[in-house]
């Protein structure tokens, strides 16, 4: 069921509680600083969907400079960016704009709003009964099917790492599209794994290294 914060109205995504690792994504309708979104907008690209607590934080601002600045490389990857924070839209353009004049850098992708926290519970960033935004520090990584392919969620005092987001994205990609795994750190243009025997003949024809076996894409 779909979450509308115009309405008020929210409700559980997932009957066995928030999303997971290929779950679809909970819907929702909610303004944003561009205007309302809807996540299901999203179908057919990626998306990074990342939350934070609150405006006019330092560790949140850095994150947000960092990701409007590598905004160019996620598009590159058919990948959009979707910011959340449990602040009002008022607040969200006020932020924005001191972050423009501080930094120079243009937010060149959406902030939703999310006073009441109802895409923030839906999502699993809060505890049931949690009175504190805190453990709002979360990033989905969303396929274009809608699907959670990947979830990160960092302390307060953490900044987010945006190049590793960005390379959690390229290599999803790069599994996808072959059909393989990549290794520990892999980024573009590096080997990756062929997926193991799953047979004893398998395995025979694969030698000593049947369990590890690096190949080029």
């Amino acid at each position: 069921m779909a979450i509308d914060i115009d309405s008020g109205v929210t409700a559980a995504p997932h009957p066995a509680g928030p999303p997971i690792i290929g779950d679809g994504a909970p819907n929702f309708r909610a303004r944003t600083t561009m205007g309302p979104r809807t996540l299901s907008s999203y179908r057919g690209r990626w998306l990074v969907f990342f939350s934070h607590p609150a405006d006019f934080t330092p560790v949140c601002t850095s994150e947000f400079v960092a990701f409007a600045r590598a905004h160019e490389a996620f598009q590159a990857l058919d990948c959009d960016l979707l910011a959340l924070s449990v602040d009002s839209l008022s607040s969200h353009l006020a932020w924005q704009q001191s972050i423009e004049q501080r930094f120079g850098v243009r937010m060149p992708f959406p902030i939703v709003e999310d006073p009441a926290m109802g895409i923030a519970r839906a999502y699993g960033m809060l505890p049931a009964g949690a009175a504190s935004s805190a453990t709002v520090r979360t990033t989905f990584v969303i396929d274009p099917e809608g699907i959670v392919r990947a979830l990160v969620t960092y302390p307060l005092t953490v900044g987010r790492s945006v190049a590793e987001i960005l390379r959690l994205v390229r290599a999803l990609q790069a599994s996808d599209a072959a059909d393989v795994s990549t290794p520990e750190g892999w980024q573009p243009g590096e080997p990756v794994l062929a997926n193991p025997p799953m047979t004893s003949e398998e395995i025979g024809d694969c030698g000593t290294d049947w369990y590890y076996r690096l190949e080029s894409v």
